[in-house]
Formats: C-alpha cells, structure tokens, sequence
C-alpha cells in the first residue's frame, strides 16, 4: 500500500489512491497530540507535495488535528494549486477523524464550494452528510442533526447516484429515517404510560402516516389499539388492529392487539370513517403499503 500512495504522489493522479489507502487502513488511533508539529516558518520552506506528505503521515500516524493542519497550510501556502484542492478534501477527512464534525463540515462544504464537478465532489458531500449523521449517538438527542443529516444524504443519493458512496448513504439515510420514528415512539410511549392517550395516539398517527416503512408500524399500531380504546374511540381502535392484522399478522404486537380487542367484545375490522379507516381502503386496493 506504501508503493500504492508514493506512486499516486508521483503521477499526480488526484487524492483519490490516498484516501482509498487511509480508509482502508481501517480504524486508526483517533487523535494525536501536536507536539511534533512543525512551525508555520519552517513549512514555508517546505513545497506543496512535502506538506501534503507531512499530513498523510500524521494520519497514518493517528494525529489526525496534526494533519489537518498541514492539509490547511498548502491551501494557505500554495492556494489554487491542484495540491491545494487535494489537501483540502483530506482536511475534511482528517477533521472528521479527529471527530472535529463542524470543522469537517465546513472543510467538505468548501470543497463543494470550489470544486462542485471534481471527481471527490461525492465524497465531499458524503463526509459533509457523515458530520452530521455521526453525531446521532441516541434518540435521547435533540433530532435537529437527525434531520439535517438526512438532507445531506439524500443530496448524494440524487446528486451522485452512480458514485461509490450513494449506496452507503441509502443505507444511512434508512438508519436515520427510522432513528427519527423511534423517537417519535419513545414520546408516544411516554405519554402512553402517563394516561396522556390523546397525546400518545398523536405520536403513533406521525409513526403509521410518516414512518411507515421504518421498523416501528407495527408497535406504532399496537399502541393505537390500546390508546383508541382507552379512549373509548372503539371503531379507530378496531381498524388499528385490522390494518395491523393484514400486515403483520405474525407478530406478537398483533396478537397482544387481537387479544385487546376481543376482550373487550370487538374484532380487528375496518369500521367508521375515519383516518385509518382510510387507509385501510387504501391498504386493501394496493395503494398504501
């Protein structure tokens, strides 16, 4: 792999070998101390490839704010040079390392900026949509980030469909749909426990309506069956129940739901007019699923 980045050095083939060369060393130490950083002087002494060799190495090395910093330092020295434009997706990547998210953002965003047709222009959007999404650490968290990031990954998802990130970003962009229905479920749940029905019914509906293809329906439709009919809205919970019957038939939520109902002298049917009534109209002709 050495052979592999001294040779992208000397051909000048673009940042690509390198970044592939580093992410490929998988998990490196994630950050390092400075004390061997050279002094601005001293780089002024040293070209644009040197200093660029300078950062790989401290990635390497796993003092990923090291080389950030030096990756910063072609741009500030040698500024519109293809070295420049290399150095400054690695300083996205290096920041991102060191877990410097909005430092990364702003690097990657830069990038976008200058370079908006560069062949690692995908891969600047995709670490700018990873500064975010990386920080979705629990659905205890504000969802702010949770939202922002799934805009960025849908922008490489439709902005660079063929690249070899859109399919990872799919992937993520999933996780943090369904992250966004959890906590939704987790303040349904709450309200739930607390008596507070018509609340918790209002977190469930944003789960079925919004979030359906997310692992939650089916526990979000449990729920509604026990808040409708905690309620006393007998016809709302009884089409809960069928909706929960014609697709997750198997699961226990569907079960502990069917037992509910029939407790109570009901079955799990489409009955009244009424919001799930309509989407089991819907569910039934194939037009929702």
């Amino acid at each position: 792999m050495t052979d592999r980045m001294q040779d992208a050095r000397m051909a000048g083939s673009g940042t690509r070998a390198s970044l592939g060369l580093i992410l490929a060393l998988g998990l490196l130490s994630a950050c390092g101390n400075t004390t061997n950083r050279l002094a601005s002087g001293e780089l002024e002494q040293m070209s644009a490839v040197e200093i660029y060799q300078k950062g790989e190495g401290s990635l390497e090395g796993g003092q990923s704010e090291d080389a950030a910093f030096y990756f910063g330092e072609i741009e500030r020295l040698y500024p519109y040079s293809e070295w420049a434009k290399r150095g400054l997706i690695m300083q996205a990547f290096a920041h991102h390392k060191d877990r410097a998210y909005d430092e990364s953002r702003a690097s990657a965003q830069r990038y976008l900026d200058f370079y908006p047709t560069s062949e690692d222009a995908a891969y600047a959007q995709y670490l700018l949509a990873l500064s975010y999404y990386d920080q979705i650490d629990d659905i205890g968290r504000d969802q702010g980030l949770t939202f922002q990031a799934l805009q960025a990954l849908r922008a490489v998802i439709e902005q660079y469909p063929d690249s070899s990130y859109a399919a990872e970003a799919k992937l993520k962009f999933d996780l943090a749909f369904d992250h966004l229905a959890a906590k939704e479920m987790e303040i349904g749940r709450y309200y739930l426990k607390r008596n507070h029905y018509a609340a918790a019914a209002r977190r469930f509906r944003v789960v079925v309506e919004d979030f359906q293809t997310t692992t939650h329906t089916a526990e979000a439709l449990h729920r509604l069956v026990e808040s409708y009919l905690s309620l006393g809205l007998l016809e709302e919970a009884q089409t809960a129940g069928a909706i929960l019957g014609y697709n997750y038939r198997g699961t226990d939520w569907y079960q502990d739901s069917y037992a509910l109902l029939t407790g109570r002298g009901l079955r799990p049917e489409a009955a009244g007019d009424n919001w799930l009534a309509a989407i089991y109209r819907q569910l039934v002709r194939g037009e929702w699923i």
